[in-house]
């Protein structure tokens, strides 16, 4: 029976102790909400540019695969690595000592066929031959005249010069070599001209166009170069949704070698009726972006579309208007409704 009333007291104990915990707990429900201290700024229109930072390649205006049209020896090279030659320059000959004496036997054989075209010719006034004999010496005539024309541009292929003025490549041919239409015998690279190559995202085709104004920088000079817009690709790459630009790089130096990397910056735009707030202000969500917007003393959480940004501050396209306050510190803490105090307004 002790026992009994021990464990009824220990109970009644425990119980007033339970109730007790929730009175504490329930307590602060009742307490007014603390009010957060925080910055906020002012949405006001400013003026931006949209800048688009891509990367390219300088390239030569020209390039060209120096190859022969025809095969054989040989027999002169005049590449020197590296050299500027000018355009028509010889740069390399291959043996052409049987097309020569082909030509010299053509030129005999028409010698003959002339004469005897002459002749016949004479022989024709006179009734002494017919009308069709003296037509196929004309014909042999004409014939011959097309072989040695046929002849001589052969010999002319065995003569390989320089299509323009360039700065040549490396040789990799040596003389007494023998060659074919496939061997790459060097390069030849236009350098008084240069173009740079770079891609930008689809979404800027409409805002590209010829003659535009672009500024880039390359590896080993702290210099800025300019270039005009030449042209654009026709279509859109499918990989990587990308539109291929060229532009003619204005005042080149001894920096652009074909191939270096470019640093290229392109204005597409200019906005004065921009929102820009500090990109901190930003709260993301699992499907959109927010902003904590100040009115009356609460904070209303408002979705927001953004735009372009800088280094610190990004575009809001749509959520906001003019005049808006927007909390821009304390964001962890701050939820829908919460009552805010501004310290600071920028």
């Amino acid at each position: 029976m002790r026992n009994l009333f021990s464990v009824l007291a220990i109970l009644t104990i425990l119980s007033a102790c339970s109730s007790e915990k929730k009175k504490t707990a329930a307590a602060p429900a009742g307490m007014p909400q603390q009010t957060l201290e925080v910055e906020a700024m002012v949405v006001k229109p400013s003026s931006i540019e949209e800048v688009v930072e891509v990367s390219g390649s300088i390239l030569a205006n020209e390039s060209t695969e120096i190859r022969p049209e025809i095969s054989g020896r040989l027999v002169q090279l005049n590449l020197r690595e590296g050299a500027i030659v000018n355009k028509g320059s010889l740069l390399a000959k291959i043996y052409d000592g049987d097309l020569q004496a082909e030509l010299k036997k053509l030129q005999v054989q028409l010698q003959i066929a002339e004469k005897t075209e002459e002749r016949q010719k004479e022989l024709l006034k006179i009734g002494g031959i017919a009308q069709q004999d003296y037509d196929l010496s004309l014909l042999q005539v004409s014939n011959i005249k097309a072989d040695i024309e046929l002849t001589r541009v052969s010999i002319g292929k065995t003569e390989i010069r320089a299509p323009y003025t360039g700065r040549l490549g490396l040789k990799n041919v040596s003389p007494g070599a023998y060659i074919s239409p496939t061997t790459l015998l060097t390069t030849i690279t236009e350098i008084r001209q240069m173009k740079i190559e770079f891609s930008v995202p689809e979404k800027y085709n409409t805002q590209i166009t010829n003659g535009m104004g672009v500024v880039f920088t390359v590896e080993g000079s702290d210099k800025t170069y300019r270039a005009n817009v030449l042209a654009k690709e026709s279509y859109v790459d499918e990989a990587t949704r990308n539109l291929r630009i060229r532009a003619v790089v204005q005042q080149p130096d001894a920096f652009m070698v074909p191939g270096t990397f470019a640093k290229v910056n392109m204005i597409l735009g200019r906005n004065n009726n921009a929102f820009m707030i500090p990109s901190n202000a930003i709260i993301p969500q699992a499907r959109n972006k927010q902003v904590a917007v100040y009115r009356g003393g609460v904070a209303f959480m408002t979705d927001i579309t953004t735009g372009v940004r800088d280094s610190s501050r990004i575009q809001v396209t749509t959520g906001l208007q003019a005049g808006d306050t927007v909390i821009t510190t304390g964001l962890l803490f701050v939820k829908n409704d919460s009552k805010i105090k501004l310290s600071k307004i920028n």
